[in-house]
């Protein structure tokens, strides 16, 4: 085995042999001058040519790439003309040149052919991702500078997973007939992760708020399911720009990064990371304005679209975001082409900031093509039914935009780039729409317990972009202690090439409610449902429900109620919802509203007749940094029609997650000798609640203090079910005020409450701690 060793002064020196080499060359460079010139005087003219040394390469290759000719005289400047054009065929590893007598002799000493390149000592990425990045291919000619070029790219590799401490050392094995195998031998090395983030200039935010604002984290222990304790300079970057985003948002118009700098430890175990920045002052809002060069365009009305006013904290975001909203306003109405310019300027000496959006009509330019590509699975009216403009539309710098986020969020892609280029006319653009696939099926196993529901095992097989088309098809069992599921799912979000999502659902369901109810309860059936947009914002969805129910192993101590209804039932229900949501996010909102309005009827082809309502309405509202408030509440009613009644599996219940302080069903009507909960025709809730960081915990490990108050009742008792005299019922308001946490765990979110009962029935369950735990992996 021969071993290579490349000029790379912090890791490899040439050996002796090398440096010899070297030496030889610049002497032979010397000296060439005069040895051409004695040949050619004592040779005259070149009489032949012969190429010496060659195996695998032609002579007439050779000879095609020389520039001194038979029967010219012999030129230096030729000679190294030549000797440089066959170095650069990459062919050679040596070249000499040289007359014998009148004879031209070019001596070649041929590169070997690379027979296989291996890799030895990686753990942590596989051979496959390392071929694809190198250079040197079997049957390619071996170089050292490919050799080498491959050492650095393989090294770029790991230093992207964090791993700074990885050295390569390139080595051929020499094989008969000019043949060599490369082997690359790695030592991976430990993750060089980020020992500290320091801020240099920060007076309004301490660096533990600043920490984060950054993707970038200090390792910790907690953190070995993430790799965002691992250096990456390209992340820096993105550091840099969260923080003017931040700074931008709280008023600092002034604020800029001065500098981050990245420090590899001594021992090369660790990043030290520090941030120079400098905040400036902070500006308030100072006049703001709208002003419009369109004729008849009242500006009164724009101004209602605005999300800033005078005398608020300056905020780039929602700048931008009254952008958007003046530039969709006043395309609504018709003009197609506008161009909202907001004019910014800065008084320093009362800290304000003055803002005028000049509303003008912006270039005509229209849409001439959309031109996709990237998608290799994901079919094009897929992509295209995405955007919110057409071929032949007029462009919107604000509906590319819009556009570009629906793609983002289908979950198909893991990048999508949209970019404006010039069309066949001035006035004419074309959208070069560039996707990057990604993987849309996944498997998923999960486990959690809570006290509700006892331990919970699930299993999950979904596919998001079945057959490319955008189909989700989900399949899922959830087996647990008190509750148990299985599902089957499929949604078409394009009905009939419509902006009308379809999907129909089949289930199996089976609830022990021995502890609550002393009965137990199955049911089978299916749902076919449909929904649609009317805004970015507000949606309804139309169901309908057909399933058999069976209530069973109804404990003989069962209240007469319960026992009265034990058996099978037929639902047959059709139910309609509205939604209007405007939360910045599903799970942990910090911002929004939510309103949801439910209508439900149960009627023929079915044992059951009901009309039942539910309302629900959230709002989530930022009070200072990272301090949410948010307020909720539920409201609902059931009735019967036409001599029927409700049965148990259709009423309402509350307590546990609904009420907390109360156990589940520990609320509402209940047998006075059993202490069975009964269900009720009528419910409501409310909570207020306070999300707060806790105090000397980092914001990194993700825990959450929550402060709650819960309020809430439920009531009301059929006759056709109640000759019983021993039914307890009440509407009185219950109240319930505790606190809690709430972790983002790396196995799923965990989260424990301790609420005090403040106001209830004497023949209410009540229950004080309350625990949750719940992982998808």
């Amino acid at each position: 085995m021969l071993t290579l060793t490349f000029s790379r002064p912090d890791m490899y020196r040439w050996p002796p042999l090398g440096a010899a080499l070297l030496a030889l060359v610049a002497l032979w460079a010397i000296a060439w001058p005069a040895h051409a010139q004695r040949g050619a005087a004592v040779g005259g003219a070149i009489s032949g040519i012969q190429i010496q040394g060659n195996v695998r390469s032609e002579p007439e290759t050779i000879r095609s790439y020389l520039q001194l000719k038979v029967g010219e005289p012999f030129d230096a400047a030729a000679a190294d003309r030549t000797l440089k054009a066959l170095f650069a065929t990459g062919l050679f590893s040596d070249v000499v040149i040289e007359m014998q007598g009148t004879t031209l002799v070019v001596k070649v000493t041929e590169n070997p052919i690379i027979n296989r390149v291996a890799f030895e000592g990686n753990k942590k990425i596989d051979d496959d991702k390392l071929r694809d990045e190198v250079q040197s291919k079997p049957r390619q000619v071996f170089t050292r500078a490919r050799a080498q070029s491959d050492v650095d790219r393989i090294l770029t590799i790991y230093r992207r997973s964090g791993r700074y401490n990885a050295s390569v050392e390139p080595k051929i094995i020499r094989l008969e007939q000019g043949r060599v195998d490369v082997v690359f031998e790695i030592n991976e090395g430990d993750v060089t992760g980020v020992k500290r983030i320091s801020f240099v200039g920060n007076e309004a935010f301490g660096d533990g708020t600043l920490r984060g604002k950054i993707r970038t984290s200090e390792s910790a222990w907690w953190r070995f399911l993430s790799s965002d304790d691992r250096f990456d300079p390209d992340r820096l970057n993105l550091d840099r720009e969260l923080l003017r985003k931040f700074y931008l948002s709280e008023g600092y118009a002034d604020f800029r990064v001065v500098s981050a700098v990245a420090e590899l430890a001594p021992n090369r175990e660790g990043f030290f990371i520090t941030f120079t920045i400098h905040e400036g002052d902070r500006y308030k809002f100072g006049k703001v304005d709208v002003t419009s060069r369109f004729q008849g365009l009242n500006v009164d009305v724009l101004k209602t679209f605005l999300t800033i006013a005078e005398g608020d904290w300056y905020d780039a975001n929602a700048v931008e975001k009254s952008v958007s909203n003046i530039s969709e306003a006043v395309g609504s109405l018709g003009y197609a082409f506008v161009d909202v310019r907001p004019n910014i300027r800065r008084n320093r000496d009362n800290n304000t900031v003055d803002v005028t959006f000049d509303v003008q009509e912006g270039p005509r330019v229209y849409v001439e093509r959309i031109n996709i590509s990237g998608n290799t699975r994901t079919l094009d009216k897929v992509i295209r039914r995405e955007f919110r403009l057409a071929e032949g539309d007029a462009f919107s710098t604000a509906k590319v935009r819009r556009s570009e986020q629906r793609l983002r969020n289908l979950g198909f892609f893991e990048k999508v780039d949209i970019a404006a280029a010039p069309g066949s006319a001035p006035d004419k653009t074309n959208l070069e729409v560039q996707v990057v696939e990604q993987s849309t099926g996944e498997i998923s196993f999960g486990a959690g317990y809570s006290t509700s529901s006892g331990v919970v095992g699930t299993v999950s097989v979904r596919e998001r972009n079945l057959r490319g088309a955008g189909e989700d098809v989900n399949m899922s069992v959830s087996l647990g202690t008190q509750s148990s599921q299985g599902t089957i799912s499929f949604t078409q979000p394009y009905f009939l090439d419509r902006e009308l999502s379809a999907g129909v659902d089949l289930f199996v369901t089976q609830n022990d409610r021995q502890s609550t109810s002393s009965y137990s309860d199955a049911s089978l059936g299916f749902a076919l449902r449909g929904g649609w947009a009317y805004t970015e914002t507000l949606r309804q969805t139309l169901r309908y429900t057909l399933k058999q129910t069976n209530i069973y192993d109804v404990q003989y101590w069962a209240s007469s109620v319960i026992q009265a209804q034990a058996g099978y039932s037929t639902l047959s229900e059709l139910s309609t919802t509205v939604a209007w949501d405007t939360r910045d996010q599903r799970l942990n909102t910090t911002k929004g509203w939510l309103l949801r309005g439910t209508l439900s009827a149960a009627g023929p082809g079915g044992s059951q007749y009901y009309v039942r309502a539910n309302a629900d309405a959230a709002y989530f509202q930022p009070l200072f940094a990272e301090v949410v408030a948010s307020i909720t509440g539920s409201v609902g009613a059931i009735a019967p029609y036409g001599n029927a009644y409700v049965r148990l599996n259709n009423l309402f219940f509350l307590g546990g997650d609904s009420l907390r302080g109360f156990a589940v069903g520990g609320v509402g009507p209940r047998d006075g000798y059993t202490t069975d909960s009964l269900g009720g025709t009528y419910f409501y809730t409310a909570s207020a609640e306070l999300s707060f960081p806790l105090p000397l915990v980092p914001k990194e490990v993700g825990l959450l203090g929550k402060a709650f108050t819960d309020i809430g009742s439920l009531w009301g008792v059929q006759s056709a079910t109640s000759n019983s005299t021993s039914v307890l019922t009440s509407e009185m308001m219950r109240v319930s005020a505790g606190i809690g946490i709430q972790w983002a765990s790396p196995f799923g979110p965990i989260r424990v409450d301790y609420a005090w009962p403040l106001q209830y029935e004497s023949w209410d369950k009540l229950q004080n701690i309350r625990f949750s735990f719940g992982a998808r992996f």
